[in-house]
C-alpha cells in the first residue's frame, strides 16, 4: 500500500494552474527526485503532500499513522536558542517541554519547582522516550546540543535542520533543496547518509550528481503535469528529448489543420450550410484546444557583453599570505593566472576561498607576499550574497542603472528585450525585488553580471536555485567566454564541465593547484594520498636502509577463493537483471499499471541494485585481501 497518494489534485496561485490533474503514489522506500523549471511547482507539491497547503480540487491520502518530515530551503523563522532547542522542536509541544527541561537540568542553579513541573508533564506523555531519540539524532548527525544555532555556518545549521526533520522518525522525508549553501564534503556526507536511510525520501536538487547518486525515480512537474520516469538521468534527458520533439510534431500537425479550417471558414456562406455545421462545431473546437494549450516554458537565452582583451598575465601572487584570528587562511601561495584560465576554487565553508578570491583581486591587503594584476583588467563580480542587487530597486533598474539599452554582443539591446531573454516578463521585471524567488534574483544576477563588459569574470556559489536547464545554459556560456573565469563552486559536475584547473584549500592556509576539474583533483588526491602512506612507513634509525620486501600475499580460505571465482558471473547477472527492469519502466505504459504491480517492480529494482552494489563491494574487498 502506497504511503501517499495524491488523486486529481488541482492547485494555482492565479493564472494557469499551477498543478493540474496530479496523480501521484509514493511507495515505503523509495527516493524521488523532484525536477521542473524555477516556478514549475516543485515546492508547492512538497507543501501539498506535507499537508501545509490544501488542494483546489482533488485529494491528498495519507496512510494512517504514517509521519512526515519537510526540510525547508530557508532556515525557518522561529529557529533559535541551542542545537538541542531547534532539533527538539520537531516534536512539537512535547519538544518544547523537553528543551525546557534539558535548560534546567543543566543549570547552574536548579529551579527544583519548575524542574518537577516539567518532568511531570514528560512523564505524564510517556515522553522520555523521544528524550533519548533526540540525543541519539544528535549523536547520529555529528552534532553539538549545546552549540548556539545562530552562530553555526550555513552548512551546519542545514545539518541541525535536517536532524529536526528527522528526530520525529518520518516515514516520508521531504528536502527542499538540501545541498544549497552545502561544501562538498557536507555533501558527500549528505549522499551517504540518505543511502542508508530507510524511510520514503522525496528530494527537489538542481546537483546532478548528488540526484543520480540517490534517485530510484525521477518526476518532472511541466506545464502543471507530472511525468514519472525510472531514476537515470541520462535516460531520463534522452526519453524527455523525445516526448517533446513528438509533441513538437504533434502540435505543428495541429496548427496546420486548424489553419486549412480557417481559411475555409473565411470562404463565407458554403461553410454556413447545414451539411457542414459538423465542421463548424469541430473549429470551434479546436480554437478553444489551442487557446488552452500550454507552451513549454523557453529557456534562457544568455548572452554576454565581453570587454577588450587583457594583458597576457592576469594575475601573479608571490608568497601570498593572510590570516584571520590567528588562524592561517593563504599560507605562501605562489600561483598564475594566465588570459584563458578557468580555474576552480575547492574547499570547506569557512576555509577562506572568498577571502582567497579578494587576495588575487586586490580587494584585500596581504599579510605577507604580493599580488600584480595584470593590464587592461575588466572585472565582473557574481557575489554569492547577491549584495549587488538593491533591495529598493525592481529588477529593470538593477539591470539598466538609468540606461535603456544594452550592449551585447556588440550591438544594443533594449533592457526589456534583454530580460526576456533572461524569463522575466515586462510585469516581472517591473516587480519589486523583493518579490522574487531565489531562482529569479539568482537569473537577475546573471543579467546584470552579463551586461558589464569584462574579461575577468569572477562567479561565487552561481548555482544555487538554478534549475538544470539554466545550469547547462550556463555552463555552455562559460566554456564559450574569451577571457579567464575564476569559479568557487559546491557543484561538483558543474565544476567538472567548466574549469580546467583548480586551486583547493587544503588546510593550515595551504593550497594545492591541480590540473583539470573536480574528478581530476580527487584522482590526483588519492593517488598522492597512496603515494604518501608509502612513503611514510618508518625506517630504524641505525639499521641500514634495504629493499622494501613486497607485501606477503594472503592466502584466501577455501570459502573466500571460491565465492571470489563466482562473483564476476553473479555481478553479470544482476547487471542484466536490472537492465531489464529498468528497461521495462522506460515503457510510458508501465505507471499505468496496478499500483501493487509497480510498487512491486519498483522494489525489485532497489533490491537488485542493492545486491549488484553488494556484489561488487564484496568482489573489491576480496581482490584487495589477495594484494
Amino acid at each position: 500500500m502506497s504511503l501517499i497518494n495524491l488523486i486529481g489534485v488541482d492547485y494555482s496561485v492565479g493564472g494557469p494552474l499551477l498543478l493540474e490533474h496530479v496523480d501521484l503514489a509514493i511507495e515505503a522506500g523509495e527516493r524521488i527526485a523532484l525536477i521542473g523549471r524555477n516556478g514549475a511547482g516543485k515546492s508547492t507539491l512538497l507543501r501539498l503532500i506535507d499537508g501545509e497547503l490544501q488542494p483546489d480540487d482533488g485529494e491528498v491520502r495519507r496512510a494512517d499513522g504514517v509521519r512526515i518530515a519537510r526540510l525547508e530551503q530557508e532556515v525557518p523563522a522561529g529557529a533559535e536558542g541551542d542545537v538541542w532547542d531547534v532539533v527538539a522542536g520537531g516534536l512539537g509541544e512535547l519538544g518544547a517541554w523537553l528543551a525546557e527541561f534539558h535548560h534546567l537540568s543543566h543549570a547552574e542553579t536548579v529551579d527544583t519547582d519548575a524542574l518537577a513541573r516539567v518532568q511531570a508533564r514528560i512523564e505524564a506523555a510517556e515522553g522520555w522516550a523521544l528524550d533519548q531519540r533526540v540525543t541519539e539524532t544528535l549523536e547520529r548527525l555529528e552534532l553539538d546540543g549545546d552549540a548556539v544555532f545562530a552562530r553555526l555556518s550555513g552548512g551546519m545549521k542545514r545539518r541541525v535542520l535536517l536532524a529536526r526533520a528527522l528526530v520525529s522518525s518520518p516515514d516520508v522525508l521531504l528536502l527542499d533543496e538540501p545541498t544549497n549553501h552545502l561544501d562538498i564534503e557536507a555533501i558527500d556526507w549528505l549522499e551517504n547518509f540518505l543511502k542508508g536511510w530507510p524511510g520514503a525520501l522525496v528530494f527537489i536538487t538542481h546537483d546532478r550528481r548528488f540526484l543520480r547518486a540517490l534517485a530510484t525515480r525521477i518526476v518532472e512537474i511541466d506545464r502543471g503535469a507530472l511525468t514519472s520516469w525510472p531514476g537515470d538521468w541520462d535516460n531520463y534527458l534522452r526519453r524527455r528529448e523525445e516526448r517533446l520533439n513528438a509533441e513538437s510534431q504533434e502540435n505543428a500537425r495541429f496548427d496546420k489543420l486548424l489553419a486549412q479550417e480557417e481559411a475555409w471558414i473565411r470562404q463565407g456562406i458554403k461553410a454556413r450550410r447545414t451539411r457542414d455545421e459538423g465542421r463548424v462545431r469541430r473549429l470551434r473546437q479546436m480554437r478553444t484546444e489551442r487557446a488552452q494549450r500550454r507552451e513549454l516554458q523557453g529557456n534562457v537565452k544568455m548572452s554576454m557583453a565581453q570587454g577588450e582583451a587583457s594583458g597576457r598575465k592576469v594575475i601573479e601572487a608571490k608568497g601570498l599570505g593572510f590570516s584571520f584570528d590567528g588562524r592561517p587562511l593563504v599560507r605562501d601561495l605562489d600561483t598564475t593566472v594566465m588570459r584563458g584560465d578557468r580555474i576552480g576554487l575547492i574547499g570547506p565553508n569557512g576555509s577562506g576561498k572568498t577571502t582567497l578570491l579578494k587576495l588575487l583581486l586586490g580587494q584585500l591587503d596581504p599579510a605577507h607576499g604580493e599580488v600584480r594584476l595584470g593590464s587592461n583588467l575588466r572585472i565582473a563580480y557574481f557575489d554569492q550574497y547577491r549584495a549587488t542587487l538593491r533591495e529598493d530597486w525592481n529588477a529593470l533598474e538593477n539591470v539598466a542603472e538609468g540606461r535603456d539599452h544594452v550592449e551585447i554582443g556588440g550591438r544594443s539591446k533594449h533592457v526589456i528585450g534583454y530580460l526576456q531573454d533572461f524569463l522575466f516578463t515586462p510585469e516581472r521585471a517591473r516587480a519589486p525585488i523583493t518579490r522574487l524567488s531565489g531562482g529569479e534574483r539568482n537569473r537577475l544576477l546573471l543579467a546584470k553580471l552579463f551586461a558589464q563588459p569584462s574579461n575577468l569574470l569572477v562567479m561565487d556559489e552561481p548555482t544555487n536555485d538554478l534549475d538544470v536547464e539554466t545550469l547547462e545554459l550556463l555552463e555552455e556560456l562559460l566554456a564559450d567566454y574569451p577571457g579567464t573565469l575564476l569559479l568557487v563552486s559546491h557543484d561538483r559536475d558543474f565544476l567538472d564541465n567548466v574549469v580546467t584547473s583548480t586551486l583547493v584549500m587544503e588546510g593550515d592556509g595551504r593550497v594545492g593547484e591541480y590540473v583539470g576539474g573536480y574528478s581530476d583533483w580527487e584522482r590526483q588526491r588519492r593517488t598522492a594520498g597512496a603515494a604518501a602512506t608509502v612513503s611514510a612507513a618508518p625506517a630504524s634509525a641505525t639499521a641500514p636502509a634495504r629493499p622494501a620486501a613486497p607485501p606477503a600475499r594472503r592466502k584466501l580460505s577455501y570459502k573466500d577463493a571460491r565465492e571470489l571465482e563466482q562473483l564476476p558471473a553473479r555481478i553479470e547477472q544482476l547487471e542484466a537483471r536490472l537492465a531489464e527492469l529498468t528497461g521495462a519502466m522506460n515503457d510510458p505504459a508501465f505507471f499505468q499499471r496496478e499500483q501493487a504491480a509497480v510498487s512491486a517492480h519498483t522494489a525489485e529494482v532497489a533490491d537488485t541494485q542493492a545486491a549488484l552494489d553488494a556484489a561488487y563491494a564484496r568482489w573489491g574487498e576480496l581482490e584487495d585481501a589477495t594484494d
